[in-house]
């Protein structure tokens, strides 16, 4: 029996399908395109100047190695940043996702070779990434910055430094503290690596952060995809004498 559908009706879900696949396409090779060759890439990790060269990784002229006690307090100066790491899948495309903020402020405190007292907090609405979009998720929905503006960690155990390190040595740490997030405080450990700079410390650290533990919602949308963690990631740089209010 015979056909009687018209062939155009018959081709209709054929066009359909190819036009889907073809906007497929454009998603994938787009964002590919876009992630690959137009976006920026994220900025590197925080990593100590590198002393042998004489320069920074921000290009700036890093200082010489310095000797002496460091006993007092150290306040964090400019110079410091803090921020967050994520990976996340945009339409298919693996990219890392990265926001930096110099609104940081603090104060640590040494004793002899041990760092009894340490806090250091994040203006969290003055973080930035390379997109206004994501940053208005982060600003809102994400870490609600009206009502949590500050993240802050306070060192809850004293770090023992061994012997006073000389200015060119590199030394790493550990730093156990209590973070808190968009109100939720969390015990964590921060791992550092630190050194002397002229008549300044440099400390770098990251800590892992599971977004459920700080009731902080997956920063996951439509299209883009995010790992349930994070890295909260911290440049200081500290200078002898209190906090400036």
């Amino acid at each position: 029996m015979a056909d009687s559908t018209p062939r155009g009706k018959r081709r209709w879900p054929l066009y359909l399908i190819g036009a889907v696949l073809a906007v497929a396409v454009l998603v994938v090779g787009g964002t590919a395109l876009y992630i690959n060759v137009i976006k920026e890439d994220a900025p590197e990790e925080f990593a100590l100047d590198d002393q042998a060269t004489g320069t920074s990784n921000g290009g700036a002229t890093a200082g010489t190695a310095a000797t002496g006690s460091l006993d007092g307090a150290w306040r964090v100066t400019s110079g410091s940043e803090a921020g967050y790491r994520v990976e996340e899948v945009l339409f298919g495309q693996n990219t890392t996702a990265a926001g930096r903020t110099s609104d940081v402020a603090g104060t640590v405190t040494i004793s002899g070779t041990e760092v009894s007292e340490a806090n250091f907090e994040v203006q969290m609405a003055t973080v930035r990434s390379d997109e206004d979009r994501r940053d208005n998720q982060f600003r809102n929905r994400i870490m609600n910055v009206d009502t949590y503006p500050v993240s802050e960690f306070t060192l809850t155990r004293p770090i023992e430094l061994g012997s006073i390190p000389a200015g060119d040595e590199k030394r790493t740490y550990k730093a156990t503290g209590t973070l808190n997030l968009r109100g939720v405080s969390r015990e964590v450990t921060m791992d550092l690596q630190a050194q002397r700079l002229d008549d300044q410390i440099q400390v770098v650290g990251q800590i892992p952060v599971t977004f459920a533990d700080f009731d902080i919602p997956n920063p996951s949308i439509p299209g883009i995809s995010t790992e349930d963690h994070g890295i909260m990631e911290v440049s200081l740089r500290l200078a002898r004498g209190e906090a400036i209010e």
